[in-house]
């Protein structure tokens, strides 16, 4: 089979020189190392997309956006890649090359990872470091935490704002334009996208405004654009954690939320030994118990663990919960993500409504002022970016085919987003995990197959087997 054309059409694999006028222009690739190789004998090449940063000024400040091309070795290989880039927003994309040769889809086709705008390879990255210290600090200080994460982004709009960089130029319509550019440089006709969470709506953004070359979607929890998720994010946090209680004991959601309830203001203290000897008081309340609560739900073995954790801590025993809390919370010297603030501020946060998000305070007074994500509107407003187009939170119809899954026990990204996502795609099939939480189509050995058998077919209905439905 002859090598698809778009590799004999990218510069930096057949030669070294390029010209000074492909230098300068822009949308263009430039060769690069590669910042990940995959396990085993898979030819891989490396370039940056470089782009303008905002694409209403193209004569303004450019940015690189890596990519790492995975060949299959199967000289019978279809010729449509499947293009990856990560959720999030904010994560990387180019880790999961490492480990793409035990992927099935690369038996048949080659594999894009293709960092996003702002990430942790681009050039520029949106990242600042330290907000874990502040939150430290907050905690020893017996501060307000939201007052000192509110700073350390004050702090990072400012470092960033001062280097020249457009924070408004980081969002899903950007974005989707550098996938195409991207399709468009590499010349490649026919392309399978595939998205995670965040990533699920983006991939959906670039077939809504370039539909053309697509050929399919694989879109794993997916968020689509048309939903606010700020208005949504403690129902679906209660939603699965309810589901979890009932099953093992249905005394139990009662309990919970006469207790959490009770918990509005009150202020404990906990005597803590940090790494250096010291031993200091620390405040925790409501939220810290909260926050445990979620990581268990998020965790394929601490939701087992869940139902005894509230058990615990409704008769009073939360200490040691909250010692492994602040084990955490003092290990962590985590950094702002600006690119997760700029595509979340402009994209969700844009067009919530507010009155709505603070319902879900009344209507479940046990969760009341817990933050299920850490951008809400008190970021934004320090933020400042400006909303993507109104267009792309419209849902669309498709004809084109999508695999779509889900965790049943997935707090944040529910499957009644698949739901609504096959409203509009009549070639869509769901997938639904039923042990599973975020992101099972990548995170399972079951979803791989599923993956692969959907890419070399995907009108072909899907069969379900145990602990996944299919429909």
């Amino acid at each position: 089979m002859a090598l698809p054309k778009f590799l004999c059409a990218l510069p930096f694999l057949l030669a070294s020189l390029t010209s000074a006028a492909q230098q300068t222009t822009t949308p263009r690739i430039e060769p690069s190392d590669c910042i990940y190789q995959p396990d085993g004998s898979h030819k891989t090449h490396c370039g940056y997309l470089v782009v303008a940063e905002n694409r209403s000024h193209p004569l303004g400040r450019t940015i690189k956006l890596p990519f790492i091309y995975v060949e299959s070795n199967n000289p019978s290989k279809h010729p449509d890649p499947v293009l990856f880039t990560g959720g999030g927003p904010g994560l990387s994309s180019l880790h999961p090359v490492t480990s793409i040769d035990r992927r099935a889809l690369l038996r048949d086709r080659d594999y894009i990872a293709f960092e996003q705008r702002g990430t942790h390879f681009a050039q520029p990255n949106l990242e600042c470091a330290d907000l874990g210290h502040a939150i430290q600090r907050a905690y020893l200080e017996h501060a307000s935490v939201d007052e000192a994460v509110t700073a350390a982004i004050r702090q990072c709009r400012t470092k960033l704002t001062q280097q020249g960089i457009d924070l408004s130029a980081y969002n899903t319509d950007e974005s989707a334009a550098d996938i195409e550019d991207l399709r468009r440089l590499l010349h490649i006709d026919s392309l399978n996208l595939l998205g995670i969470s965040y990533s699920g709506g983006l991939m959906m953004a670039v077939l809504q405004k370039y539909p053309a070359h697509i050929r399919s979607l694989i879109l794993d929890s997916p968020l689509p654009e048309f939903v606010n998720i700020d208005e949504q994010e403690l129902a679906n946090f209660n939603q699965v954690l309810t589901a979890v209680l009932n099953t093992a004991d249905p005394t139990l959601t009662p309990r919970f939320r006469t207790y959490f309830t009770g918990l509005d203001h009150k202020v404990f203290t906990l005597r803590y030994t940090l790494n250096d000897g010291r031993t200091v008081t620390l405040n925790y309340g409501r939220n810290e118990m909260l926050a445990i609560l979620k990581g268990k739900l998020e965790d394929y073995d601490g939701v087992k663990e869940l139902p005894h954790v509230v058990s615990d801590m409704t008769t009073g025993q939360q200490e040691p919960y909250l010692k492994a809390y602040f084990d955490g919370v003092f290990a962590n010297t985590g950094a702002v993500s600006g690119m997760r603030l700029s595509v979340y501020c402009s994209d969700k946060m844009a067009f919530a409504d507010p009155a709505i998000i603070r319902q879900q305070d009344t209507i479940m007074p046990w969760l009341a002022g817990f933050h299920v994500n850490d951008v809400y509107q008190a970021s934004c407003d320090v933020w400042q970016v400006k909303p993507i187009s109104a267009t792309t939170k419209k849902p669309f119809y498709s004809n084109v085919p999508v695999l779509l899954g889900a965790g049943e026990l997935d707090d944040a990204c529910r499957p009644l987003y698949n739901d609504m996502i096959h409203q509009y795609f009549p070639n869509s099939q769901r997938l639904l995990f039923t042990q599973r939480q975020h992101a099972p189509l990548l995170n399972s050995m079951e979803g791989d197959v599923y993956i692969a058998a959907f890419l070399n077919q995907p009108l072909e209905r899907l069969s379900g087997q145990k602990d996944i439905e299919a429909y």
